[in-house]
């Protein structure tokens, strides 16, 4: 019996130690930098739990399936800065080799749901050579309905369709919806499915990204999926608070080179986003924006880097706008570094999101921001709009969340506005919610809440 005891534990700690292996093997091998708090968590896991998060992390550890392209600048090099934008945003992203900025004939924020889905129902019924479609959730409802009439409508016209849906956010869409797309023509692709996905190992990389690109030359996209909440009052609930854009111009381009990878992505093969789009020459003047992806297609961690950047460069003030805001320990840092060398920093977040853990997650970051001086603003609906401003140069706004799972293991995009009307018409629209809000005022949390806070945030990467 002692000797059983002996190789069983023997046998066991080579597992652990195999499993460990593993992780750092895969790490480094496939240039998986993780943020400290998720290489803790899978670590901590691996040792605690071996049996079962071996194994998960061989499904979900995957974080990165591109590398540094070899034709990359050296270090010592200077990037110059493209123009459109303020010199310190637009040199960080072209380090990043994203595409350069451009003019766009036409570059509209919607101010309500009722006029974005009549912008997104007009951009199909415009289409004449092509259309593609990409969002994460795709409801069983009436908005869903009238899209899937939209597109039938289109390919009856003889355009070229293609569809895309996140395999985990649109796992409820009716299967004999799709099949009646496809039946009509329709190319439709689920992404990284559970079943049979052509990336093994890659199930905890979702595609978060919304578009809608008619022609290459028209874009609609935002934080809207394609559901009624997105844009209709429900039985007396109003409609979620959120944002989207349409553009007209060079940015669509640069949105359907995007969605071609993310479509080749979900057959299986996948390539490192190309930064040098053949985008067709834009208007001398204009509205400048830039199209700003992230996510597993990119060696870089885009959009986390250029937040850290704005944290430094900022002069006057900050605003973050996000329905679930679980953010990691070096931008949360940079943010209440910001306070406290005098900008204002402003974060507006629903009272009550659609996630309770979340929810949860959140306080310890909100405490934190409030006690460096920061502002934040509880709205009393849910809010589901992703937008930042720094100063009166950058305003951001698209798919992605300032969470851990939206900056470091989703597919995510946000258009970066760099025009006085489009960042204007942001910062009022930020103001109207605050005007809409009440203060969040923090409370020093009991032991049992302190410890359930630290439990749901030590997995807040995963939410």
């Amino acid at each position: 019996m002692f000797r059983y005891a002996v190789f069983s534990a023997m046998g066991h700690t080579i597992f652990v130690v195999v499993g460990l292996l593993i992780y750092v093997m895969a790490t480094r091998i496939g240039h998986q930098h993780r943020p400290p708090a998720s290489a803790m968590g899978w670590v901590i896991s691996i040792v605690a739990f071996p049996y079962v998060a071996v194994p998960l992390f061989l499904m979900f550890g995957s974080r990165k399936l591109a590398r540094p392209q070899k034709h990359r600048r050296g270090t010592s090099a200077a990037v110059p800065a493209p123009e459109g934008g303020p010199p310190w945003a637009t040199q960080v992203l072209e380090s990043m080799e994203v595409p350069h900025p451009v003019h766009n004939d036409l570059l509209e924020w919607h101010a309500d749901g009722a006029s974005a889905l009549k912008s997104l129902m007009d951009l199909i019924d415009s289409a004449e050579r092509s259309l593609d479609i990409g969002t994460f959730i795709f409801g069983n409802d009436a908005v869903g309905d009238a899209v899937v009439q939209a597109m039938l409508r289109c390919r009856a016209r003889g355009v070229r369709v293609r569809f895309m849906i996140d395999a985990i956010g649109s796992m409820q869409t009716r299967s004999s919806t799709l099949r009646r797309l496809r039946k009509a023509g329709i190319r439709v692709r689920r992404f990284m499915p559970l079943l049979h996905n052509p990336r093994r190992g890659r199930l905890n990389l979702r595609n978060h990204r919304k578009v809608a690109i008619a022609d290459g030359k028209h874009l609609w996209s935002g934080g809207r999926n394609l559901a009624e909440e997105y844009f209709h009052d429900i039985d007396g609930t109003p409609a979620w608070i959120d944002l989207s854009h349409v553009a007209h111009g060079p940015l669509a381009a640069q949105a359907a080179a995007q969605f071609d990878s993310d479509w080749r992505t979900a057959n299986g093969r996948v390539r490192h986003a190309d930064s040098h789009v053949n985008a067709p020459p834009g208007p001398e003047s204009g509205a400048w924006a830039q199209w700003v992806a992230t996510g597993p297609d990119h060696a870089d961690d885009t959009i986390h880097e250029l937040l850290l950047a704005s944290c430094y460069h900022a002069q006057k003030r900050i605003v973050l706008v996000t329905p679930y805001f679980v953010p990691d320990d070096a931008l949360l840092d940079a943010w209440c570094m910001a306070c406290r060398r005098g900008v204002q920093v402003s974060l507006i977040v629903p009272r009550k999101s659609n996630h309770l853990l979340a929810d949860w997650a959140r306080e310890r970051a909100l405490r934190q921001l409030c006690a460096a001086g920061a502002h934040v603003w509880l709205v009393p609906h849910m809010l589901h709009a992703k937008a930042v401003l720094i100063d009166d140069d950058v305003a951001l706004s698209g798919s992605l969340n300032l969470d851990a799972r939206s900056l470091f293991l989703n597919y995510e995009v946000m258009t970066a506005f760099y025009s006085e009307p489009q960042i204007r018409w942001l910062s009022d629209w930020c103001a109207r919610m605050v005007g809409k809000s009440r203060p969040y005022v923090a409370h020093a949390p009991g032991v049992l809440r302190d410890v359930g806070e630290g439990l749901v945030r030590s997995v807040g990467f995963q939410l």
